[in-house]
């Protein structure tokens, strides 16, 4: 039997660079503390924009050969966040980049949100199953700003959650495992103005600056029940794993573009809405530990 570590977080996104750009000071954070972070991804990110003119060859409509690049830069981003737990639903290439809302790529009959969830959902609920996580993050029901595979990553993810915790589903994926604790990906809404108005204040080297309105999660800030603070040390992690992802981000100090080449803040404390489970803070406070109230031990698997 394999020994699993004390704390265990599973976190589901949709495309590679999503984890970074949402929770790369987090998955840092607990990775140098020793805990289990394991990443699951649903899609390569076929349908991507290339931002480097050198890479646009592999770009959907030439040579289509973008989600096996950005395998090698999520790799790459792993590297720089320490987690060494990065996996792709159903293994790579089983359901495909659906493409922005409305597009003709979301009708394929291999793309994500084309698939039945409850087609997708058991190759999670294995993993689930195997790692025993007490913990999970992933999107809000609009995966953060509606983008169909963002959405799906969320119905995946909080459907596996169900299943996995079942003892009489599938049996044979592994003993049933109830995680205690879901988050979403939140920002609050004051941080984001803060942010927006450093931006604006500062300059970047990109051409026009994003909206608030551009930025995913964004919430008031009521909602907002965790918090995982600003650290130098995984701040600086964040933004190398960002800049991994070179066909889709640009870096620029504390600010980054995608495709669009509008300016972002880089937010370097993360949060997040806890759905699920019981606060380990009083009150009217917020975490600072996405285990907070949880007895964590060892686990065999």
């Amino acid at each position: 039997m394999t020994v699993l570590p004390a704390r265990r977080l599973l976190l589901v996104h949709a495309h590679p660079d999503d984890e970074s750009i949402n929770n790369g000071a987090t998955m840092a954070r607990y990775a140098a503390e020793g805990a289990l972070v394991t990443l699951v991804t649903c899609t390569l990110g076929e349908e991507g924009e290339v931002i480097p003119p050198a890479l646009a060859h592999l770009a959907p409509d030439r040579e289509d050969r973008l989600g096996e690049h950005r395998v090698g830069e999520l790799a790459a981003a792993m590297k720089e966040l320490g987690v060494t737990d990065h996996r792709f639903l159903g293994g790579p290439g089983r359901f495909r980049d659906s493409g922005m809302m409305g597009a003709p790529q979301n009708r394929r009959e291999n793309a994500f949100w084309n698939t039945d969830v409850d087609v997708a959902a058991p190759y999670l609920v294995e993993v689930i199953r195997e790692t025993r996580p007490q913990v999970l993050v992933t999107y809000d029901p609009d995966g953060g700003y509606g983008h169909p595979d963002h959405i799906q990553a969320h119905r995946v993810a909080m459907r596996a959650a169900e299943l996995a915790a079942d003892p009489a589903y599938r049996p044979e994926l592994g003993p049933a495992h109830d995680i205690a604790k879901i988050y979403w990906n939140r920002v609050p809404r004051p941080v984001a103005e803060a942010g927006f108005a450093r931006l604006s204040a500062e300059g970047s080297a990109f051409p026009a600056d994003a909206t608030i309105g551009d930025v995913p999660g964004v919430v008031e800030d009521s909602r907002i029940t965790a918090e995982i603070a600003d650290d130098e040390r995984y701040a600086v992690r964040k933004s190398a794993a960002m800049a991994a992802h070179v066909t889709q981000v640009a870096v620029d100090g504390p600010f980054f573009a995608l495709s669009n080449n509008l300016a972002q803040p880089i937010f370097t404390t993360e949060y997040y809405e806890l759905v699920h489970g019981t606060p380990g803070a009083p009150a009217g406070e917020r975490e600072t530990d996405l285990f907070a109230g949880l007895l964590t031990e060892e686990n065999e698997a």
